[in-house]
């Protein structure tokens, strides 16, 4: 009997010694999440379009905050109002998934809820290469190729999204661009009232396979391609050639300063090789520049391209402006006939009024020949004949001829 008491004691000792043993609950730190069978579900639903996460509200909810997790913009942790269950999320793309939370405080209970948000459908069936580009200020132009995977009967759409706006506003593409029955593009007109980042979502159907969809936000100001300065002009004095144009119109508010422009002067038939640099020019300059050009200038064309000076994505060129002469070889040999035309005009009328002035000043008249004694036989008619010239009346009739012998017997009759 003193072994079986001892046992039984023994018993009753480890028993007395677990029925005062702190339960679990006793170790709990307050504040430290617990999720309970007793609580049903918060039943958390997404909608993707309105980016709205809600779940149903359990009594007494003191306290609430929603967790979005997304691959490229990490964490996001938003708090609800004591009466809120529900949450809003900006926008963001979803292609790649993501996994959104609800931690709700109700008769101080934690409870959460995750929900993981996949982008169903087959892979490899979305839209690929998706593009946007804004034109003409007012216009967009979207593409897309057909995914790798899809079927033939795919058939793709897009809808634009104002990814500020609480009511989620969204509008269908009403243009589509197709390429053999298939939606690949679309051309919107009227952007003025979109704003500055805009949500594109591309989704499809098909009768044979679920296909994904494709999501991207893009900003107004990255997909916009300015439209080519217009109205250039160019006005020219004796030096210089005063070039000008108009500042394009954009779907973005723009100052002056903001726009950053080139201008490629070149002359016409200009040998390859040889072109001109382009010429830099800031918005401050008012839009105009002065192009270095004497005159007589050759035959050269301009045109003008502009950008934003903070991107330098740069426009189309503008259409060509001509100015000068014709062509330089023509110039130049204009300019080549006129000197020689001057210097032969010149020439002649020196040559002209210098035999006047020697002819006045007797200096040509007629000089004879000098007669070669060698020859005893010349012509007679390269002589003279002397008397068969009359003496005239002129001032050889009253000469006289003096003498030297004359001269000394005039002397001497006078002594």
């Amino acid at each position: 009997m003193a072994p079986a008491l001892g046992v039984f004691t023994d018993v009753l000792m480890i028993f007395l010694v677990l029925s005062t043993w702190p339960t679990p609950a006793f170790f709990q730190i307050q504040g430290d999440p617990e999720v309970e069978g007793a609580y049903p579900s918060l039943n958390v639903t997404f909608n993707s379009r309105t980016m709205n996460l809600s779940w149903d509200c359990p009594e007494n909810m003191t306290e609430a905050r929603c967790l979005l997790r997304h691959e490229e913009t990490g964490k996001i942790i938003m708090k609800v109002s004591r009466m809120g269950c529900s949450c809003t999320f900006t926008s963001m793309t979803l292609h790649a998934g993501a996994t959104l939370e609800v931690q709700v405080t109700a008769h101080q209970r934690h409870l959460r809820e995750t929900l993981v948000y996949a982008n169903t459908g087959v892979e490899g069936t979305a839209a690929r290469n998706f593009s946007c580009f804004i034109y003409d200020a007012d216009f967009l132009n979207c593409t897309w190729a057909r995914g790798p995977v899809a079927p033939v009967d795919t058939q793709y759409f897009l809808f634009l999204q104002d990814s500020r706006s609480q009511g989620k506003r969204e509008t269908e593409c009403p243009g589509y661009l197709k390429e053999a029955g298939t939606n690949l593009g679309c051309h919107l007109h009227g952007l003025s009232r979109w704003p500055f980042y805009t949500y594109f979502l591309v989704n499809g159907s098909s009768r044979h396979m679920h296909i994904q969809f494709f999501d991207a936000i893009l900003s107004t100001k990255e997909i916009e391609r300015f439209s080519p300065p217009a109205n250039t002009s160019v006005h020219c004095n004796e030096s210089h050639c005063l070039i000008q144009w108009l500042q394009p119109k954009t779907q973005q508010r723009l100052s002056y300063l903001d726009f950053q422009y080139q201008l490629d002067i070149q002359k016409e038939n200009m040998e390859p090789g040889s072109w001109n640099p382009l010429v830099e020019v800031s918005g401050a300059s008012e839009n105009k520049y002065n192009f270095p050009s004497l005159q007589p200038r050759v035959r050269h064309w301009v045109r003008v391209r502009a950008a934003d000076a903070r991107v330098l994505g740069w426009s189309p060129w503008s259409q060509p402006v001509h100015f000068g002469s014709d062509t330089e070889d023509g110039g130049l040999l204009r300019v080549s006939l006129l000197v020689v035309l001057g210097t032969l005009v010149c020439t002649l009328v020196l040559g002209f009024l210098a035999k006047r002035f020697f002819k006045m000043c007797g200096l040509l008249s007629p000089i004879p020949h000098v007669k070669d004694k060698l020859n005893d036989q010349q012509d007679l008619e390269h002589q003279v004949a002397w008397d068969e010239f009359p003496v005239g009346s002129g001032k050889c009739e009253n000469e006289e001829v003096l003498t030297v012998q004359d001269a000394g017997q005039a002397l001497g009759a006078r002594a």
